[in-house]
């Protein structure tokens, strides 16, 4: 029974994907009957005056119907629909790194409440200032991974820290990895790979600190990563521990398929490397310069509250554009 649920979950998903460029194709070859039809009325001299009034509407429609005809028939990452695991940790500068680091971990969860989407912190290591020295969050709802993977990357700050007496501008950065969440069927974990201990949990910035032996670091000994996860319950941490385990290890997969096709072009907006600086947050000019569109805003404070909409749909515009062009080529 469970295989026969999950075909019929693999068909709609399936049915779900292909609607839309179903619909558009319809669309289309509606236009395309009407237009033939209106030209036909031409030749009937009581028809002609309405037709010659239609036609130039009806041609007017046809560019964008075969642009959205062929942005419904770009090839699709089968992992847009997934959550998503958002990994956030300080790079360079220090205190203020790990201050900003906290700052985009707000950003993402404001902007999370906004779409509804459910927002889930799995682990959170606390600066004692206030900031973030890691956290692994989940994202979950419609088209999560979509609208978050170009987030990926090195994000910049350039502000005056509090911890400045002199006023000096700091740069600082922190870098920002959003996985899509691993399925079951995308990974399997022999046993014999992985080492399990626990080990006592340290809550946030020393304090909630669990006396029992809670925590749990899974250690995979073919790849060398290690997960940890702390929260009171061991059970929960082992479940925890290994999804975030097996979308690290389903990222990799997807990493090496991407550096393949990517040999020998850029199929991304930007490389698709982690280590790339994609974007630059200037406090004192009130402006957010994304690098890799050349995209810059002057509303700064929007954006830290969570207004990404703008900024997202932009990405997807010119990660599309150049899907098209690559087609069209």
């Amino acid at each position: 029974m469970a295989e026969g649920g999950g075909d019929i979950a693999a068909l709609a998903k399936e049915y779900s994907d292909l609607r839309p460029v179903v619909e558009e194709i319809e669309s289309y070859r509606t236009l395309l009957a009407d237009l033939a039809e209106a030209k036909e009325m031409l030749a009937d001299p009581e028809m002609k005056a309405l037709a010659e009034e239609e036609l130039p509407a009806l041609r007017a429609r046809l560019p964008e119907a075969e642009a959205a005809l062929q942005l419904s028939l770009l090839p699709k990452d089968s992992a847009d629909g997934r959550p998503a695991l958002i990994e956030i940790r300080p790079g360079t500068g220090g205190d203020e790194a790990a201050l900003f680091a906290g700052d985009l971990l707000r950003m993402y969860q404001r902007y999370s409440e906004a779409r509804g989407w459910k927002f889930e912190i799995l682990e959170e290591s606390v600066s004692e200032l206030g900031g973030v020295k890691e956290a692994v969050v989940r994202v979950a709802g419609q088209d999560v991974f979509a609208r978050l993977k170009f987030e990926s990357g090195v994000h910049r700050v350039q502000r005056v820290p509090e911890t400045e007496s002199g006023g000096r501008i700091h740069t600082s950065a922190a870098t920002v990895a959003v996985l899509p969440e691993a399925e079951d069927v995308d990974i399997v974990i022999n046993t014999n790979d992985i080492r399990i201990d626990t080990m006592r949990a340290s809550g946030a910035g020393g304090q909630h600190v669990n006396t029992t032996d809670s925590a749990v670091r899974i250690t995979h000994i073919p790849s060398g990563l290690v997960v940890t996860s702390s929260e009171k319950s061991q059970h929960r941490n082992r479940e925890i521990a290994m999804q975030v385990l097996k979308t690290r290890l389903f990222d990799l997969e997807r990493q090496k398929v991407h550096d393949e096709r990517s040999a020998s072009r850029a199929e991304q907006v930007g490389s698709g490397d982690r280590s790339e600086r994609i974007r630059t947050y200037n406090f004192p000019q009130g402006r957010m310069t994304d690098h890799r569109i050349g995209l810059t805003l002057y509303s700064l404070g929007a954006v830290m509250q969570g207004d990404l909409d703008e900024t997202i749909d932009a990405l997807i515009a010119d990660h599309q554009s150049r899907l098209l062009a690559e087609m069209n080529g």
